[in-house]
């Protein structure tokens, strides 16, 4: 009897595996012998305890780094040399450019780039640049990519990185959809340490805008900020709750002054599970300059909130304007204050746009669903890569 599939997913950091959370199992128990590669730490090492879930740690520098990087590529060919997978997909900019190297030197059957987002779209001169090459060399070397989002998909071509032929997006997009189940029935653990708004320092009379995920320059706050001051001169009165902790090299200045206009923020810093405070906004707002597909939007569409985004790569796909909920021109503050006042001033249309969102997320990006596409995908790579070697 033949050997079961064997997969190997990458990622850059061990923070990052919670953007598969839960797929490797899934994969597991679909018949696969499942590998994953990361950075050590916390993260990873919980994942090694998995049954039927082989992990392997790979230092990897998030900068470009020459050194650093010849060193992890080494290492990379060295795993995909013992462990001899069928089909690799890799994701995030360094996984995906030294693990894709690594797949094409070593001959393994099959090399799929998950494109996750664009790091060049913030960046400018030599920088820019760089990050275009480095795209470009690890879509080169795959044989497919997937995007998680179709507006990322256009993006990618526009720039000229990759022909219309070779990127693709399974369903709606996501890259590993939102466990509606979990928001509709918590657990009673969780329930019971859940935070309560008294906690929180929340006021249940005035509406709430949420804010998840890391504080860097690209989410936007600093055009948060300049809303906040526009709502507040209004006499709009709300709730900022922030839920997230700083980014690696990212400054305090944005979440300092996004806490400055009205009501100070509510900041939660970084928490291992962001379902529960969910339960404590009215609106979600991500005014971010980039994204691949924000899995905090379909985060809030399960807990039934309606969200205000921007129409920036990835997150246009996130929002069906006026139905989920209202996207606004990346940077534009006067524009996110207005989707924002409307919002918060109407709790008829908050809980209409909150309700179209639960459904929208559950018809398209529920993650039992979305799993099953991408496993379907992957087994039609193997099984076309057998038949053809």
């Amino acid at each position: 009897m033949s050997r079961p599939p064997r997969i190997l997913l990458g990622v850059t950091a061990d923070m990052s595996l919670t953007l598969m959370r839960g797929f490797p199992e899934f994969l597991r128990d679909q018949g696969w012998d499942v590998h994953v590669v990361s950075a050590p730490g916390p993260a990873l090492s919980a994942l090694g305890t998995v049954d039927g879930v082989t992990v392997h740690a790979i230092a990897m520098a998030r900068q470009p780094s020459p050194q650093q990087d010849l060193h992890s590529l080494v290492a990379w060919c060295r795993v995909l040399r013992r462990v001899r997978p069928d089909l690799i997909s890799v994701g995030t900019p360094k996984a995906g450019l030294l693990g894709g190297i690594a797949g094409f030197l070593t001959r393994v059957p099959h090399r799929v780039y998950l494109l996750r987002g664009l790091r060049l779209e913030t960046s400018t001169g030599v920088q820019r640049r760089i990050f275009s090459v480095l795209e470009r060399v690890a879509m080169g070397v795959a044989q497919d990519t997937v995007s998680v989002s179709r507006s990322l998909r256009q993006r990618v071509i526009d720039l000229g990185l990759v022909r219309e032929g070779k990127i693709r997006v399974l369903g709606q997009g996501s890259s590993n959809g939102v466990n509606i189940a979990g928001f509709a029935q918590p657990s009673a653990a969780a329930s019971l340490h859940a935070p309560t708004a008294a906690s929180l320092g929340i006021d249940p009379n005035v509406p709430v805008i949420g804010f998840v995920g890391r504080l860097t320059k690209d989410k936007g706050l600093s055009v948060l900020a300049e809303a906040r001051e526009i709502l507040t001169g209004r006499g709009v009165d709300h709730q900022l709750l922030v839920v997230g902790g700083i980014d690696e090299g990212a400054s305090e200045s944005a979440l300092t002054n996004a806490g400055a206009a009205g009501r100070a923020a509510i900041q939660t810093g970084h928490v291992a599970n962001v379902r529960p405070f969910y339960a404590h906004m009215d609106v979600l707002c991500l005014p971010t300059y980039r994204e691949g597909f924000p899995n905090v939007v379909l985060e809030a569409g399960a807990a039934g909130i309606p969200t205000v985004t921007t129409d920036a790569t990835g997150a246009v796909d996130s929002v069906i304007d006026g139905q989920t909920g209202m996207t606004v021109a990346v940077g534009s503050a006067v524009q996110l204050a207005a989707a924002l006042e409307t919002l918060i001033r109407d709790a008829s249309l908050r809980q209409t746009m909150g309700a179209e969102a639960l459904r929208h997320v559950t018809e398209n990006f529920n993650q039992p669903d979305v799993w099953r596409r991408i496993h379907a995908f992957y087994l039609d790579v193997v099984t076309h890569s057998r038949r053809s070697l």
